[in-house]
């Protein structure tokens, strides 16, 4: 994905913004892919998939002392995915209204609820895998995907389409990664997931993201034109001059 930013030489968002989401397609649909294929490899055997020996040996990596500074950072990722960090895309959500930005908005409602609700717990209900003994957080019914590490990875897509700048979104990617895989860590570590639940979670997350993206990436530029004209009449901008 480019990460130039798509503006004329007056600023204005260029006619090249309106397909940035095309390379989110491929990548996306390649993380959907390998979720949906993990699925289909653990739900013959959800007690003892292919990979349920790779799955052991980890878990047995995450052993304790459950205690100091790691368990602090488990405990707030645990927040962030669960129900009390619903603020947080409640609030990215307020903010993109309070901007009127409508299609983005709609954007992040629909591509937010539709990958939880649909790819999420859809698999989920799919799946069914029993999760590991002795979680130390409180989790509901089946191990496979991860939740925590699909809504982790969705909004860092989610985030970085609507919310940073493109010539930015290498170094987001990039932080983005990070704190994917710190919250797959976290679930591993606190005995609520199997390895292979956070790889398909985080999978099954950025690639909703990335199809919606390609989906709506239209739309989404039309919208960032009409906010650049509409900022720039406010503070009195003159028009670009025609070119002949």
């Amino acid at each position: 994905m480019s990460t130039h930013p798509a503006t004329t030489p007056s600023g204005r968002p260029g006619a090249s913004g309106a397909t940035r989401g095309r390379g989110a397609l491929a990548p996306g649909l390649l993380f959907l892919g390998g979720a949906a294929l993990l699925a289909l490899a653990v739900r013959p055997d959800v007690v003892n998939p292919p990979f349920q020996g790779l799955d052991e040996r980890w878990l047995r990596w995450m052993g304790g002392p459950h205690e100091g500074p790691y368990a602090a950072v488990a405990a707030a990722l645990n927040w962030f995915g669960g129900p009390p960090g619903a603020v947080v895309p409640l609030g990215l959500l307020l903010l993109l209204l309070v901007r009127r930005r409508w299609v983005s908005a709609g954007f992040f409602l629909g591509t937010y609820l539709g990958a939880n609700t649909l790819v999420v717990q859809g698999l989920k209900h799919l799946v069914d895998r029993p999760r590991p003994a002795n979680p130390m957080v409180r989790v509901d019914h089946g191990s496979f995907p991860s939740g925590h590490a699909a809504s982790a990875a969705l909004l860092v897509v989610l985030v970085g389409v609507l919310l940073v700048p493109a010539a930015r979104r290498r170094g987001w990617w990039v932080a983005g990664a990070v704190f994917t895989l710190a919250m797959m860590w976290s679930r591993t570590w606190l005995h609520a997931h199997w390895l292979s639940d956070t790889v398909a979670g985080a999978a099954a997350g950025a690639g909703a993201g990335l199809l919606a993206w390609w989906l709506c990436g239209p739309a989404l530029h039309r919208e960032r034109v009409r906010v650049h004209d509409r900022r720039g009449a406010a503070v009195g901008t003159p028009e670009p001059a025609p070119q002949h």
